[in-house]
């Protein structure tokens, strides 16, 4: 199967809805309807998937409601430091986000597109060892919850980087993270940890730490990839892995607090299968948890341009869910 020319297709039927039904001739005097499978989830497509066009210049990240929709999608996940460099330019954060938001959000309305969540990113350590450094986090990561409620998303997703002892971590972690879900219930906006290396990438100490907690708001946000607990060098992002959890044991652990998804993908072959993960395993692991909301489709690989790997991505999401028990 030629990789491009299935992406043409893809894209054709983009917008297709997933209650279409297609007759087949039984004989020749009779048909049967065979009608596919609603999927249990609904698909946003995250941000971060067109990350190098946004970072280049090439596009205006409030373009990002208007791509979303012309791809098919009927949700959208941002990410706040695509917005670093354009809030740069205004004399504060609160100054910013009161001048960029109303765009977003009038975006979003005018593409008919849901604001899913926000993936915060560069605002503190929420596990780090000193508690005026923890405090000063949840401080500077309570504008993106105020945010998230202005834009009607459901949630915000944090990093939970911070002490180098796994003991000091975990009591960290949950000591920031608390603080930071208290101020979201507030403003009924979930808090959602990424498995995103480091120690956030051990779903089972993850799971420790959203239990310990136990609030209804705050859960995790498992990713199909970002399994890497250790890289070359001691590097947290661009080295080679040198260590990883078992994705599909980390997936499992972390499915029973999610509350959001995010589906990542490398590359894929000619049939459009993802080659670095077994996804049917994965998507019936999400399925079986008995997660409904929505998957965000986050491709990160270099043989497809960005455009093609979302919708491979996407393709691969609805033609795998009508093979799920």
């Amino acid at each position: 199967m030629n990789v491009k020319l299935a992406l043409a297709a893809i894209f054709s039927v983009a917008v297709l809805s997933c209650k279409s039904e297609k007759k087949t001739e039984k004989n020749s005097n009779e048909s049967v309807v065979v009608a596919q499978k609603q999927p249990f989830f609904k698909i946003s497509l995250a941000q971060w998937s067109l990350n190098e066009a946004i970072r280049s210049g090439e596009m205006n990240p409030l373009d990002f409601a208007e791509k979303a929709h012309e791809m098919g999608f009927e949700g959208v996940e941002y990410v706040s430091q695509l917005y670093t460099p354009m809030m740069e330019t205004y004399d504060n954060d609160t100054i910013a986000l009161d001048s960029i938001l109303p765009k977003m959000k009038a975006k979003s309305t005018q593409f008919d597109v849901q604001n899913v969540l926000i993936m915060v990113d560069g605002e503190g350590n929420l596990a780090a060892e000193s508690e005026s450094e923890r405090n000063q986090a949840v401080e500077d990561h309570k504008k993106w919850v105020d945010a998230a409620k202005y834009l009607g998303c459901h949630a915000i997703r944090v990093n939970l980087i911070g002490a180098a002892d796994r003991d000091v971590w975990k009591t960290s972690a949950i000591d920031g993270l608390k603080k930071l879900a208290e101020y979201g219930a507030t403003q009924d906006i979930e808090v959602v940890v990424e498995n995103h290396g480091g120690y956030s990438s051990d779903a089972a100490l993850v799971m420790e730490v959203i239990n310990a907690i136990d609030m209804e708001n705050c859960g995790t946000l498992p990713d199909f990839g970002n399994f890497c607990l250790e890289r070359e060098n001691g590097q947290m992002w661009g080295a080679p892995c040198v260590k990883e959890y078992d994705k599909y044991k980390g997936i499992e652990e972390m499915m029973p607090k999610a509350l959001a998804v995010s589906a990542k993908t490398y590359d894929f072959n000619d049939a459009g299968q993802e080659t670095s993960m077994d996804f049917q395993r994965i998507l019936q692991t999400v399925k079986d948890a008995g997660y409904t909301g929505f998957i965000g489709v986050e491709y990160e690989g270099e043989n497809h341009t960005p455009e093609e790997g979302i919708l491979l991505t996407k393709e691969l999401l609805l033609s795998t869910a009508q093979k799920l028990n």
